[in-house]
């Protein structure tokens, strides 16, 4: 946290305290019976967490983006739900401050800030996930606003939020595709129906739903920034912040697998030893800290550049990548460690081992970010 400033530092340490006094005593019950954490999502809000990314005239405590990636981890670290659950928001409330109109700033940031409007993304969809310029949900011009109708799925929080970010088509027959996506900004209301909560292998207690809009009106002045044909691009940067959030996420479930199996592999004794000695677990605990340490800095360089306001969509891909694919590997070497027990629901590590693979093909798949990655390679000329 060299990098940060006293009150980031502060920020951090506060958040690493909540996570080990007020999540990690209680996270095994409540996710194991799939409730959602309304306590916790409460303290988050207490603790400013929704705000992070909301600077002055609408919020008081923004932090840089290394910061962001550092509490992220920490939330992770105690359960990677609670880093979900202010994931896309965080990323709509940088979309607002971006691009929106000072009319849509106003009326939103504020009550973003302190957590009493909580935001989504509506991007996915039944029939397709990464390629967004296929998409079928269509935004058409009827009087002074629009009528949508369309499916969107894999919406996290979206029973909750009272804001979604919806990428849809207000120009069907632009060409090419991207000049013809906006970004409506929509409420719940008539035409809008969470049609059903998707059952999950991990990332439990909050729910991911499907969107249905069948003649859903929104007003004109719902289009992020004013503009039509823009919302592809503001997405696309947009998810810059949203993948290095899920790279920090895996950061956090790959420093809990870790902990856990280090500690666990120096109180459980075989053949007359703590288990850590024998040369196989100590090749496990070594390749793990290795694989946590690069994932590490991999998120904070992205992070970084981020903050420095250069380009960093293949650094991010990077990092997500990277980060998710090591969190996969050191969930599944907890669970070799701890043997047996490692498969009890009685012991954290089979929910790392269940929640890891939601970063491999969250926020883009990793065979998305290895097609960015390259693609950045060949346009940058190579690596600075």
């Amino acid at each position: 946290m060299s990098g940060l400033s006293a009150e980031e530092r502060d920020v951090v340490a506060t958040v690493r305290t909540f996570v080990d006094r007020e999540v990690r005593p209680v996270v095994r019950e409540l996710e194991h019976a799939g409730t959602y954490p309304e306590a916790l999502i409460g303290r988050m809000r207490e603790l400013g967490v929704f705000g992070l990314a909301v600077p002055e005239p609408w919020g008081e405590a923004p932090v840089s983006m290394p910061c962001y990636a550092l509490v992220t981890a920490e939330l992770a670290r105690g359960w990677m739900s609670l880093a979900g659950a202010m994931g896309g928001h965080t990323v709509v409330a940088k979309l607002l401050v971006a691009f929106g109109t000072r009319e849509q700033q106003d009326r939103w940031l504020p009550r973003m800030a302190t957590g009493e409007v909580r935001a989504t993304m509506a991007l996915t969809e039944p029939g397709g996930g990464s390629d967004l310029q296929a998409m079928t949900t269509v935004a058409r011009r009827d009087g002074d606003g629009y009528v949508v109708d369309g499916a969107k799925t894999w919406i996290t929080n979206s029973r909750r939020s009272q804001l979604i970010a919806l990428l849809c088509k207000t120009d069907p027959a632009a060409a090419p595709r991207h000049r013809g996506v906006s970004v409506l900004l929509v409420e719940h209301g008539p035409g809008l129906t969470v049609s059903r909560d998707l059952p999950k292998l991990g990332y439990k207690g909050v729910e991911s739903c499907e969107l249905v809009f069948d003649g859903y009106r929104a007003p004109a002045d719902a289009v992020l920034g004013g503009v039509e044909g823009r919302g592809f691009a503001q997405m696309m940067t947009g998810l810059e912040t949203g993948r290095i959030q899920v790279a920090a996420r895996a950061v956090g479930v790959a420093q809990a697998a870790f902990d856990d199996a280090l500690a666990y592999a120096q109180v459980r004794e075989s053949f007359g030893k703590p288990i850590w000695q024998h040369q196989s677990v100590g090749n496990l605990l070594a390749d793990m800290a290795t694989s946590l340490t690069a994932a590490r800095q991999l998120v904070q360089y992205a992070a970084e550049r981020y903050e420095s306001g250069a380009r960093c969509d293949m650094e991010a891909g990077m990092a997500k990548l990277f980060a998710s694919e090591a969190a996969m590997r050191i969930a599944l070497d907890a669970i070799r460690v701890h043997g047996g027990h490692g498969y009890s629901t009685e012991f954290d590590v089979e929910r790392y081992f269940r929640d890891a693979p939601l970063m491999i093909v969250g926020e883009g798949t990793n065979e998305i970010q290895r097609d960015v990655i390259a693609r950045q390679l060949v346009a940058r000329g190579g690596l600075d």
